[in-house]
């Protein structure tokens, strides 16, 4: 399923995916990057390790895939690909 519309308020350091059944989310820039589903950051997160995450990440791009979205984030990483399903996961 994919959302609606999304907005990306850099100012708020937020994602705002609106869903077809009517869920609005929003989303942390700092715990998206945290959350990040590339397999390095899996990796990290597989060994019982917290990335260390700025809490003034941003992001900076997105660009659509298809089946999810690439985030771009103010550190420079843009490993990630987020598909709809995950973000929908995500609190």
């Amino acid at each position: 399923m994919n959302p609606v519309a999304i907005s990306n308020s850099r100012s708020k350091q937020q994602l705002r995916l609106n869903w077809p059944d009517g869920r609005e989310q929003l989303l942390n820039h700092a715990e998206l990057r945290r959350q990040c589903p590339c397999s390095r950051c899996r990796a990290f997160r597989l060994q019982g390790l917290t990335p260390l995450v700025d809490s003034r990440v941003s992001v900076v791009e997105l660009n659509a895939q298809g089946y999810g979205l690439q985030l771009i984030f103010s550190d420079g990483h843009e490993r990630g690909i987020y598909p709809w399903a995950y973000l929908s996961s995500l609190i």
